[in-house]
């Protein structure tokens, strides 16, 4: 199946997996969820539910855009909807944390690390 350009109009679980990669708006919402999931300790030590609060929050954060650019170019725009969306974001935000998280490093993983240069 080909992936799509750009994000769904409605969300779903893999939303993000079905954008296509080779699209700049693909690259960019990649960078993002990897910015993210850095900033919280890395993708591997993140639960589930940081996982799908990320996945919702990106989305959120997309749509935002999407709205806020239509709203620029003098195109229907629904405040209330908008102000709900921020909201939201804002809350997920806060149950993710704003503050970066160092990440958990082993001796075995920096000895590994060497070993390979």
């Amino acid at each position: 199946m080909a992936k799509a350009p750009a994000p769904p109009k409605e969300y779903h679980a893999r939303w993000l997996e079905s954008i296509d990669q080779r699209t700049s708006i693909g690259q960019e919402l990649r960078h993002r969820h990897t910015s993210l999931c850095n900033d919280l300790g890395g993708a591997s030590n993140l639960s589930y539910q940081q996982k799908t609060l990320i996945n919702r929050a990106l989305f959120l954060e997309y749509w935002l855009e999407q709205q806020e650019q239509a709203l620029a170019n003098g195109a229907e725009f629904d405040a209330g909807k908008h102000t709900a969306a921020v909201n939201a974001l804002s809350g997920l935000i806060s149950k993710l944390g704003l503050q970066r998280v160092a990440r958990e490093v082993s001796l075995g993983s920096i000895l590994n690390e060497r070993a390979s240069k």
